[in-house]
Order: structure tokens, then sequence, then C-alpha cells
């Protein structure tokens, strides 16, 4: 009996593996590799994740630790010397990465479920190096509470990979031939999701029909997927054609006609050119070209595969890890990337996890984004800290409207992210008067970053976000007044209850400083009215103007630092009463 237990406890985890829903991965935990020291770096997971953080912080570490714990039972599991802490092999401080996955059935086995406060069942593995090359992966014994000895869930690593999602890794540097391969093998799970969805008559799949009637089903397939790969060619020549005028692409993917095969093996060729040109593989273009055909085959498995329905079994899920995606991107393709990135898990069969030093490719708008900053502590380790998930942020549809239009106006407003001191200011004047003193002291200024709300109703939700940030920051805003001259209610002061609202929600031991300018930046700081060409209006009245240069800088010093003094006319305010009193005050006189 005890040599067939093995083979049916698999064929039992087999049964429940391919019969249950994908699980959800919901963290990552990672330490002792590479850069990553004994202190874990814990990565919250959803269906994007971006990784922001200065060079050198670790963030290309943390996409390859995910990848490992991917590719369990492969060579892209295997570890090499250099993947240990100062390329040691430590007894003491092995490399260790964890995962959390939430499952929906509880088949996986008792011993390894976790009710959560939300009443989810939460299943834990571990991944220890014990050298160079392959893992050991152990399951949470929750009934003991620790890591079991010889056991892990799922089952060994085929069964387990088969509803794991399958990595597709791209670096910021790869060799041509390395990234060729990359985006041959997206094009190719791509056409294959489509050939494994066609039905038959029957609404059977011919695809998995092909045990039945091997050679039947070679020929059918053969032909159907001629069709998906010539659609898939149209389809890449005209994206491609937006960034390469005249420009075409060549993905030449035939299944080998052998009957005898397991599963079909595919030669295939990517070829790019001018047409009526000579076509050459995507491995000799240049490095943009490889970039942009990149986004090109991602966008057409964004837009051309559908989800899957609800009553289809499931599928292996992929995953995306992309190293800085803005790399040798041409301009116009930049913010098409950014928006297949983001459409990508829309899918419901795909991650993704990018890395990236620019600000264009975060959009608070999502509600799937969880973004991460990774940065080195005053000791040198690596930290990971969760700087935004959007259900925790408490954005409304009006604040995520405003977010999406000040997005498309300045596609670097979530800069900020990357660290540095924060000024909020309402408008274009403000922003160019302080940009204008930066320039002419740069090193005084060298780690602020100024956001620029262009409205009153947009200061509140980048309040908002800021509040979840967790760092201190300053507010600049136009009092405005209650009135305007038809006396009427003025739309501007009623913002002013809605900012003060959203500061007074910031975490509690995180430093704000409320300004506001009264009536408004020109009259306040430059005693004239202005009602066109106001940043004009504000360089050329800072460089001809000795003292109102020196206003403004005392100004900006008080926003920088809230021990600062600020100029007269500038309010420091914490209720509406204080402020509106010093506002009649202003007008009497």
């Amino acid at each position: 009996m005890a040599k067939t237990s093995k083979p049916a406890e698999a064929s039992d985890e087999m049964q429940f593996m391919a019969l249950m829903p994908n699980p959800r991965l919901v963290k990552l935990i990672v330490k002792n590799f590479r850069c990553i020291g004994k202190h874990p770096v814990h990565i919250d997971l959803d269906d994007i994740v971006v990784l922001v953080g200065s060079n050198n912080a670790g963030k290309s570490s943390l996409l390859r630790a995910y990848e490992l714990v991917m590719s369990e039972g492969s060579k892209a599991a295997e570890i090499k010397t250099d993947d240990f802490p100062n390329n040691v092999v430590d007894p003491d401080n092995l490399p260790e990465i964890e995962l959390h996955t939430i499952v929906y059935a509880t088949g996986v086995g008792d011993m390894w479920i976790d009710r959560t406060s939300n009443d989810e069942l939460l299943v834990r593995e571990r991944w220890i190096w014990k050298g160079v090359g392959k893992p050991d992966r152990r399951g949470w014994d929750v009934k003991k509470g620790e890591w079991h000895p010889t056991k892990a869930p799922f089952g060994p690593a085929n069964i387990a990979n088969s509803r794991r999602p399958e990595p597709h890794k791209v670096d910021a540097f790869s060799k041509p031939e390395e990234q060729a391969e990359a985006i041959k093998r997206l094009l190719l799970a791509a056409i294959q999701e489509k050939v494994n969805q066609m039905r038959s008559a029957e609404e059977r799949n011919q695809y998995h029909a092909m045990l039945d009637a091997m050679h039947k089903v070679q020929l059918d397939i053969i032909g159907e997927t001629r069709g998906q790969i010539d659609t898939a060619n149209n389809e890449l020549t005209n994206l491609i054609g937006k960034v390469f005028p005249n420009y075409q692409v060549n993905f030449d993917a035939q299944p080998e006609n052998n009957a005898n095969a397991e599963l079909f093996k595919w030669n295939s060729e990517l070829l790019m050119g001018p047409i009526d040109g000579f076509m050459s593989t995507i491995d000799k273009q240049g490095s943009g070209a490889r970039r942009t055909l990149l986004w090109t085959a991602l966008k057409y498995i964004s837009e051309s595969i559908r989800p899957p329905k609800d009553d289809e079994a499931p599928t292996r899920p992929h995953i995306l890890l992309i190293d800085e995606p803005e790399i040798c991107l041409h301009p116009n393709a930049i913010r098409e990337a950014c928006k297949v990135l983001y459409d990508l898990p829309t899918l419901g069969n795909w991650q993704v996890m990018v890395t990236t030093h620019s600000p264009i490719f975060i959009d608070f708008s999502r509600n799937n984004t969880t973004i991460i900053r990774v940065e080195r502590n005053v000791e040198g380790e690596v930290e990971g800290t969760t700087i935004f998930r959007p259900e925790k942020a408490n954005l409304d549809d009006d604040d995520k409207i405003n977010l999406k239009l000040l997005n498309i106006c300045d596609p670097y407003v979530a800069e900020f992210l990357f660290g540095g001191k924060v000024i909020v200011v309402e408008g274009d004047t403000e922003y160019t008067a302080f940009n204008y003193i930066r320039s002419v002291y740069p090193e005084e200024y060298k780690n602020l970053h100024i956001i620029r709300a262009r409205g009153k109703a947009t200061i509140v939700s980048l309040v908002k976000i800021l509040n979840h940030f967790g760092t201190s920051y300053s507010v600049l805003h136009d009092s405005d007044t209650p009135y305007t001259k038809a006396e009427n209610k003025n739309p501007a002061w009623g913002n002013n209850p809605n900012i003060l609202e959203a500061v007074a929600a910031r975490p509690e031991g995180t430093k704000v400083r409320l300004l506001a300018s009264l009536p408004n930046f020109e009259q306040a700081y430059f005693n004239m009215e202005v009602s066109k060409e106001k940043p004009y209006n504000a360089i050329n009245t800072l460089k001809n103007d000795e003292e109102k240069f020196k206003v403004v800088k005392m100004l900006l010093d008080g926003l920088v630092d809230h021990a600062e003094p600020v100029p007269n006319n500038c309010l420091e305010w914490s209720t509406l009463d204080e402020l509106q009193k010093k506002v009649e005050e202003l007008l009497v006189n």
C-alpha cells in the first residue's frame, strides 16, 4: 500500500488543481537575496504592481525573486553564487522567498489554510536556497504554527505551477536575442490562447480533442492557427506603423507537422522592415524598434484575447515582469505603453509587475494598482513600503476624474512618489514662480517636488493620496472671497472647507502646513490684479523686482520648512472662520 499512496495522493492533487479557480497571490516577502539583506522586504501584490525608487535600491531583484518562485521545477528557478548577499553562501543567511496566496476551495488541505479576518483562505509557502541551484519549498502548517519540515501545499512543482502565473520577464538591458525571444514567447502565448478558445459546433475545444484524433485535429489547428497568425500580423503592422511608418511585421509561426508529437512544437521567426523592402529578424533591429515591438505585441494581446467565460475550465495565468518600460521608447509610444500595461490585467488572466523611474507610468485613477517604493534606509538595508493602494486612499469618483484629467495635463504629476519634499500649489502662477526661484538657487531646492493641482478641487484629491502616502507636505492655495463682485456666492470659496477636511484627515504624526494667499497669489505678493498671462507676468515681476522676489522666496521657504515665517497676506489657517475673518479684514482695508 505504501508504494501506491504517493501516486494516489498526486492524482488527487492533480484533480483538485485542475478544477480549482485560479488562486489570488497577495504578498511576496524576500530576504537574503542579491542586494536584499536579512530584513525582509514585503511586497503587496495586485493586478498591477509598480515598483518605484532610486537606482540600485533592489527593484530589479524583486522582479527576479517573483520570477524564481513562479518558475519552480525549471532552470529559471535556480540561482547562482552572485544571487547570494555579498556573493557568499552563508548558512545563517540563506535566500528566502515567501508567497501568500488566497484560495477559494478547502481541498488544498486544512493543515495549510489560515482564515483571515476577512474570512478568506490564506496559504503560505516558502522557498529556501541552501546553495547554488534549486530551492526547497515548504508550507506553513497552521495547526502546528511552524514551517513543515518536508511538505508543501499544492503538490509538486509541476502541479502547483499549473495555477501560478507563467512569468514573462523583460529586463531593462536584455541582449537583442533575448528580447526577440521574449516577444516571440508573448505572441505565441496569445495565439495559443486564442486557439484554445476555439470551439466546434458541439462546443468542444478542438485543441484539447487532439488526444482523441491527433492527426485530424493537428490539421485543423494548423489551418485555424494560420488565420490567427495572419490576423496578428495585420494588427501588429497597423500598430507598429504609428511609430515606424510604412513598416510591417511578419510573425511566422507554424506547428511542426509531426503527428507523433505529444504537443505541437513551434518554429517561429519575427521579421520587421519596410513594406516591399527587406525584412530582417527583430534581434537585428535597433533597441527602440525592439522595445516598440514589445509594446505592440502586448497591445495586440490586450485587445485581442477575451477574458475567460465563467463556465470555462481555468487555465494557467500569466505575469509580465518588465524592468523600466520607458527605456528607448519614442515619445508617441510612452502613453500608449502605459495604457497597455494597465489594460492587460482586465483580461482576467494577466498580472503586471513593473519597475520604473518615470511618473508617466503611474495612474492613480485605476482601481487595480499597488505602488511600492523600494529604497535603502540609513543603514543601507533595502526596504519596500506600499505607498498607494486605491481602496485605502478613499478616492471617490470625482477624485478619480480629477486625477485622470490632471494626469492628461501633467503626466509627471506622480513624481513626488519617488521621494523628496512635496508642495502642492493651486495653479500655473505659483508653479512658474517657484520654479523660477528654484532655477536661481538650484542647490537650495534640489530635493523638492512642486505639484501643480490646476484647481482647488484637485488639491483635495491630491491631499488624499499624500495622506495615504504618509509623508509630510505643504499646500498653498488662493483663499478667494466668499462672494463675487456681483455679490453671488463664490464657488471657489466653497472648496476651502473641502481642502481643510482633507488635510485634517492626515495620519497622526504627519507634518502638514496649509497656507492661503489672501485673496490670490498676484494680489497677495505682487499687489496687483492680473486677468491674463499670469505665469508670464509672474516671471517678469520676479526678474525685475528684487523686493517681490524676496517676498515669494520667503513664501517658498515657508512651504519647504514649516518653522520658517511666511510673508504678509499669507495665512496659515486651521478653521474656516479664521480664514473668512482675515479675508474680510483685507477687503475692508
